[in-house]
């Protein structure tokens, strides 16, 4: 794992928060409801306590969505149960929890703190899957076969209770070490089917690095940190779960879809002309998530390839239908139509989407109070969605520039990224910032100048080197 680490001085995001006018706390008839609702806590019909779900999370989480329990078929082939915390057993339709729900859409993370989509009584307690508590849960019951071909699929609503709370860091290190911890022992096995399956559709996985700001005692930390190989297993049974979760709701006619256009031709065109000259080996008949699942994002003209395949990813958004499904139905980095089922305390759409499974699973009319509500997600959604794009993107470009403004004039080593507009990754500290100058050239080894760090505009700007 590559992770690097440079330390910044304390300062706060309000200036960030203010300006994405992000609310501060819940209004108080809100939490009142909120605090309410958990005085009450909902009994789900079934009873699944027995199985020994276990969730992986970053350490520090509380709002945890989703715990799994993998299990080997007696016939053959695997079980995979993975239980979803069933936010709507405790918000109540067109209730002050459910309105406000609607003005955030989703949790947007901050460095000094999260502005969470539901109170904390209910999004890190009552709710949250927590170990050693029983909590309502939807739970999604796969079986596969040999191959990772779902064979038969259950979805319910029932009580459950995590054993453990896993982390990402300590699961690798448990698999690293050949002892990988039940009830998660088979997620390697699984994940590395369920991505061979993927790419055998035309699937893309990206591994690009991730830029995070982390606490650091009085101050804070920038950190670049690649993604661990179990964080991949891990979303493989979310993505599972997701495309399972679209094919219910197109068989049914109606749901909530999150969309991507297929990779456009002269994008990959333009992508594997490139790949030559970034030493990027594209053998014939092998599609573009297949280069891509080779590659190292440690070495510089890898990272550059990568940073060019993202052109290949844009267009998110969702779809919201009752009836025949839209044509363009389809995620092209899933390669597969999909929906988003598993963070319902951190995004709202899923709320929505995994009530419209429950009732089509059980051959139920799906409720009216959903119905009504599914053509006014897709705004909801792609608006918020652009708020926590701004902010974490603004939070590291905050970092980078309060890291860099007393370094003006400084000369740093650095690897191409892009060309037009010009991006630079430096190898230390771990910034990624726009450069000027001519003859950049994807996947080089260059010599930058730092030119402007102005934390007041989060902006960083760096020269090219004759």
């Amino acid at each position: 794992m590559a992770l690097r680490r440079v330390r910044a001085p304390h300062f706060n995001f309000g200036a960030l928060r203010r300006e994405l006018k992000l609310p501060d706390g819940f209004p108080a008839a809100v939490q009142e409801e909120a605090e309410q609702s958990v005085s009450e806590p909902p009994r789900p019909p079934v009873d699944r306590t027995d199985i020994p779900f276990a969730t992986i999370d970053p350490a520090t989480s509380l709002d945890l969505d989703q715990a799994m329990c993998l299990q080997r078929r007696s016939g053959g082939g695997y079980r995979v149960y993975y239980a979803i915390a069933d936010v709507a057993s405790w918000v109540r339709p067109g209730g002050a929890v459910d309105t406000e729900a609607w003005t955030r859409g989703q949790t947007v993370y901050l460095p000094d703190g999260k502005v969470p989509l539901y109170p904390k009584v209910l999004s890190e307690d009552a709710a949250s899957l927590l170990p050693d508590r029983e909590r309502p849960a939807v739970v999604w019951t796969t079986d596969l076969d040999a191959d990772g071909g779902t064979v038969a699929v259950r979805v319910e609503r029932a009580l459950v209770r995590s054993r453990a709370k896993l982390n990402y860091e300590r699961v690798q290190s448990d698999v690293d070490a050949g002892q990988p911890a039940e009830p998660v022992a088979l997620l390697p096995e699984i994940g590395k089917l369920l991505i061979e399956r993927g790419l055998a559709r035309g699937a893309i996985n990206l591994p690009i690095p991730d830029q995070e700001v982390e606490r650091d005692g009085n101050g804070w930390r920038l950190v670049l940190r690649a993604p661990l190989a179990v964080e991949e297993y891990n979303a493989q049974i979310s993505l599972l779960t997701g495309v399972t979760a679209a094919k219910i709701m197109i068989d049914g006619r109606i749901g909530l879809l999150r969309t991507m256009p297929a990779p456009r031709p002269e994008a990959v065109a333009k992508l594997r002309a490139a790949a030559p000259a970034l030493g990027v080996v594209w053998p014939h008949g092998v599609q573009v998530g297949g280069v891509i699942a080779t590659l190292d994002p440690a070495d510089p003209r890898k990272a550059a390839f990568l940073d060019e395949a993202i052109e290949l990813m844009r267009g998110a958004g969702y779809r919201a239908f009752a009836g025949q499904a839209p044509a363009d139905a389809g995620h092209g980095a899933v390669a597969a139509p999909y929906s988003h089922v598993t963070a319902p305390l951190r995004r709202l759409a899923d709320r929505y989407a995994t009530e419209v499974c429950l009732a089509l699973h059980a051959g139920a009319e799906v409720p009216e109070w959903v119905r009504q509500a599914l053509p006014n997600l897709p705004d909801v959604m792609s608006s918020t969605d652009r708020i926590a794009s701004a902010a974490e993107r603004g939070a590291v470009d905050l970092v980078e520039a309060v890291l860099l403004e007393a370094r003006v004039g400084e000369e740093f080593e650095a690897a191409v990224l892009d060309v037009d507009p010009g991006v630079v990754a430096l190898d230390d500290p771990p910034v990624q910032a726009r450069c000027a100058g001519d003859g950049l050239v994807a996947g080089t080894r260059v010599r930058v100048r730092l030119v402007e760090a102005d934390p007041s505009r989060r902006k960083v700007l760096f020269h090219l080197v004759e």
